[in-house]
This record gives C-alpha cells, sequence and structure tokens, in this order.
C-alpha cells in the first residue's frame, strides 16, 4: 500500500503514513493545524524581523517564534517594562544585540 499523499510505501496494516501522517483509510478525516500555529520546530529560529519592526524587530521575532501576534507580544514586551527592576528593558536590549538579523 502506498501514501496518497507523499507517496511512501506502507504496510498493508498500517492507519496512518509513517511519513507524513496521513490518515491511510479512505473516509478518515485528517485534523489540519490551524491557521495561527507555528512552523515545524525545524524551522523555527529565534531571530529579528526588520521587515515587520517598530524599533529593533525583537518583538516581531519573539511573536513569529511562539506562533502568537505581534501586537500581544508588543503588550506583554510593555508590561515587561513596568516591572520595577527594568527587566523587560535589558532583556528587549540584550535580546537586540544578540538575536541575529532575518
Amino acid at each position: 500500500m502506498f501514501c496518497t499523499k507523499c507517496g511512501a510505501q506502507l504496510k498493508d496494516s498500517a492507519r496512518f503514513c509513517s511519513t507524513c501522517g496521513t490518515p491511510t483509510a479512505p473516509g478518515a478525516f485528517a485534523h489540519p493545524l490551524p491557521e495561527y500555529a507555528a512552523p515545524a520546530y525545524e524551522g523555527r529560529r529565534l531571530r529579528r524581523i526588520e521587515s515587520q519592526k517598530k524599533i529593533a524587530g525583537v518583538c516581531a521575532g519573539y511573536a513569529e517564534y511562539f506562533g502568537m501576534d505581534v501586537t500581544l507580544m508588543r503588550l506583554i514586551w510593555v508590561a515587561l517594562l513596568l516591572l520595577p527592576p527594568s527587566i523587560g528593558l535589558i532583556a528587549y536590549i540584550v535580546s537586540w544585540i544578540v538575536l541575529p538579523k532575518e
């Protein structure tokens, strides 16, 4: 038996493709990832995204890495900036220096 999606050879008793995860039973329902799902772990890299930057692209890079909205990530950073010992400011500056550009 062969996978209908990727063409990999499968055992006759296989319920899912071992390569791509597609169900092999006819009429089986595959659960697609939601639109907001983050990219696969292999392809994710923490980086600054300068094309979406307001200051340095740090928030856009973290938002992409964690698979969340950039605006929400910016609000999280603002909340961190309001913490008393300036943890958020120090973390932002360190991220600005350490994270590579896209």
